[in-house]
């Protein structure tokens, strides 16, 4: 009976080991694509997409480091407040993506620009970061940078949604790149770069779905509550439920966020669960707390 046990034990900690090898190798791909956005299209262009890389590129222009170096060395104050806020598992494969991000960037800086046309550089360059976002979150990871900082707004203001906090710092960040390189084309470039990413990123990631509405049953609802509270910021509800077979009361765990959340919520039930039963599916419209007020938006 103890050889069974140990034997299923080792069984899911080779898939466990194997899936997280595979995710590392999604992050690196993904990171590539991220860099190439930056250093072949946006950054030769003058186009200072919004976040920690358009900040990056601002300051390269300002203090002449490289936009890598500089993307690397912006991070670093928002890494050790997300360590002290969220703990080292958060950070670590977040850490491992900024070091590539900004050694893949440095090191393609010199290639120089694939197109010197600032609309097909802005297109391009955005599809890019899309792609390369999309992939880092579905390895369960972060580029850092506004991420954390977001994360970090909302545990102060939490009545605050979180696409608004990214809507207004893209704005200021776009609207600088204008007075920076001192060309207001360049700025509408960028700032059409930013809504070109936010989209394509939800197709990379979920298709034309509006939301995404999980139910998860398991013997460990309470860890999983305390990760999705914790860890996402995401509300939870209980729905009271029994098993068919065994007649056990089970606490199925209800919950409802943004498409861009739902790759770490599965990341956090496999964690804590790996033989819980998850179900999820697509919610078009939400409306409550924290997302659309009926009154006002349903026109």
């Amino acid at each position: 009976m103890r050889s069974e046990k140990e034997k299923e034990i080792r069984i899911i900690e080779r898939k466990s080991n194997k899936r997280r090898v595979l995710d590392y190798l999604l992050m690196t791909v993904s990171c590539f694509c991220y860099a190439v956005a930056v250093s072949l299209f946006l950054d030769p262009n003058n186009l200072a997409p919004g976040g920690i890389t358009g900040i990056s590129i601002i300051f390269n222009r300002l203090f002449s480091i490289s936009t890598g170096l500089m993307f690397f060395i912006l991070n670093i104050p928002i890494l050790l407040l997300g360590m002290w806020k969220f703990g080292f598992r958060f950070i670590l494969s977040t850490l491992y993506c900024i070091l590539l991000v900004s050694f893949f960037t440095d090191r393609l800086a010199g290639c120089g620009a694939v197109t010197n046309d600032p609309l097909l550089a802005a297109l391009a360059g955005a599809g890019l970061v899309a792609v390369g976002l999309g992939g880092v979150f579905k390895a369960g990871s972060t580029t850092g940078g506004m991420d954390i900082i977001i994360k970090l707004f909302r545990l102060k203001f939490p009545h605050m949604k979180t696409g608004a906090f990214y809507l207004m710092t893209d704005l200021l960040i776009v609207t600088a790149s204008g007075f920076v390189f001192q060309n207001v084309d360049r700025a509408i470039y960028a700032g059409i770069s930013v809504f070109v990413t936010s989209f394509t990123l939800d197709l990379v990631l979920y298709g034309r779905d509006g939301a995404k509405l999980i139910y998860i049953i398991s013997d460990k609802p309470e860890e999983i509550t305390e990760r999705l509270l914790e860890d996402l910021d995401i509300g939870v509800t209980y729905v009271s439920g029994q098993g068919a077979y065994s007649g056990k009361d089970k606490k199925v765990i209800m919950c409802v966020m943004r498409k861009q959340s739902a790759p770490r919520v599965e990341e956090v039930v496999k964690e804590e669960d790996p033989h819980s039963f998850m179900i999820v599916t697509s919610a078009t419209e939400i409306y409550g707390e924290g997302y659309k007020s009926y009154f006002s938006e349903k026109l």
